[in-house]
Parts: structure tokens; sequence; C-alpha cells
């Protein structure tokens, strides 16, 4: 579809840039064991706990999204959507941005422009919606509320 495109020296150098950062957290979550309890990976990283949980008895918005990607990162795609289904989707957006800034990037085909329509603000209302759905099923687990 792109093949007559051919991308600028600084577009190529931008798409390899951007698979590095994405695959940045790929990487950390590989140095990981996932935590038993869905939660608390980030300790691992010395990072402080989080305080959330112990203020309002409800997990925060982003618990549980390092062990998704400690488990996605390992295959265990079933398991990472159990600890965080938002860190799961985010850890499939990190490693299809590598592939795709690297394919870009290595071989000057502008893969990444196909993604252009994602950078509408139907984007964001979804990835929000999608958040707090998984914000939810965070709640819920922790609870017992879901096996």
């Amino acid at each position: 579809m792109f093949a007559s495109t051919v991308m600028t020296r600084n577009e190529r150098l931008a798409a390899i840039a951007a698979a590095m950062l994405a695959a940045a957290p790929l990487v950390v979550a590989c140095g990981l064991v996932p935590a038993a309890s869905g939660m608390g990976t980030h300790l691992q990283l010395g990072l402080p706990s989080c305080t959330w949980p112990s203020f309002f008895g409800i997990p925060c918005v982003t618990c549980g999204m390092t062990t998704s990607f400690a488990h996605a990162v390992r295959g265990q795609w079933l398991a990472a959507i159990l600890a965080q289904p938002a860190g799961f989707l985010l850890a499939l957006a990190c490693a299809l941005c590598v592939v795709t800034g690297c394919w870009s990037g290595l071989l000057g085909q502008p893969v990444h422009r196909l993604f252009r329509p994602l950078a509408r603000g139907r984007t964001a209302v979804v990835a929000g919606a999608l958040l707090l759905a998984a914000w939810g099923w965070k709640i819920a687990v922790s609870r017992g509320g879901v096996a």
C-alpha cells in the first residue's frame, strides 16, 4: 500500500527510537517475577508500595500493570489478562510498536502510518473506557467477586 512512499532518514530514526522506547518496559518485565497475588511486582523495581488500597480499600487504577507485563512477556497471556486486562493490552501495544517501528526504521516502509487513524479523539475515549473497565475487573478480583 505504501510501497512507493519513501521514508526520510529522520522518519526512519524516529521509528527506531519509538521501537526502542516501546521495548524498554518489555525488557524490564523480562527481569521480573510476576507476583502470585496479581499485584505488587513493581516492588522488585525498588518502587514503594501503593498507598491507594490502604486509603480507599480498593486497588488503584494501575494495580496489576507490572504483574500483567511480567506475565505477558512470558507468553502467559491468560495470567496477564487476569492480573490487569489493560496492562495486557498495553503490553501488546508495546510489542506491536516494537515490530512496526523496527520494520519502518530498518526497511524504510511507513507501516506506522497505518496507525494514524488511532490518533483521533475517539481512541482516547475507548482507551479510557477500557481502563475503567479493567479497573472494575481488578476491584472485583481483589474482593473475591471473580473466580
